[in-house]
């Protein structure tokens, strides 16, 4: 699903970036990935989190992906070229995506699923795209934030098929992936990694 405008200046805001690095700062010990591998985000964005990413975990082959072509193109002009050199941008759907099967020592995804319609499909495509032993690092919230009384008339997410924390986590082990570190604030958010059986 393509956010909104509300959504838009929620993931665009200042303070974005130093969230997310704070999460991958949080986590990186846990994150077993050598430099030089392939690495895939979904819902990149404008590209903030990308250029975290192979800052932080300096990736032979990077590719970033998002459904909506405006944020694409808008992280053609938030990232400076040297920023960009050696990440691939491509408009692709989290539930479809044009990679092949075991092809990512990881997959990161800042606050997708909870806009994807068929968040289960999206998950198990990251599971198909990743290698045995790969990682996936997450970062979602939960309904209770975005489909309260205030933030359901300003942010636009799917109404149906909504995950909690348990269902994210069965989902995970379902699809094959095994739980790692995570925090999490019940009912706001978790974030954390994953890895592939």
């Amino acid at each position: 699903m393509k956010l909104n405008w509300g959504e838009r200046l929620a993931v665009n805001n200042p303070l974005r970036p130093l969230q997310q690095h704070l999460e991958l700062s949080l986590l990186k010990r846990h994150i077993q990935l050598k430099p030089g591998g392939t690495i895939l985000e979904i819902g990149c964005g404008r590209g903030a989190g990308a250029r975290l990413i192979k800052t932080m975990f300096s990736p032979s082959l990077f590719h970033a992906t998002d459904l909506d072509v405006e944020m694409i193109r808008m992280a053609h002009t938030y990232l400076i070229p040297e920023d960009r050199a050696g990440i691939d941008f491509c408009v692709a759907d989290a539930a479809m995506l044009p990679f092949p099967e075991r092809s990512m020592d990881a997959v990161f995804g800042f606050g997708v699923l909870h806009h994807v319609p068929d968040w289960q499909s999206a998950l198990n495509e990251v599971v198909r795209v990743l290698k045995p032993g790969g990682i996936y690092f997450f970062e979602e919230l939960f309904p209770s934030l975005y489909q309260n009384f205030v933030t359901r008339h300003i942010l636009l997410h799917p109404k149906e098929n909504r995950f909690k924390s348990h269902e994210l986590k069965e989902t995970m082990k379902s699809s094959g992936l095994v739980l790692g570190k995570f925090f999490e604030m019940p009912y706001l958010e978790i974030f954390g990694v994953a890895e592939k059986k």
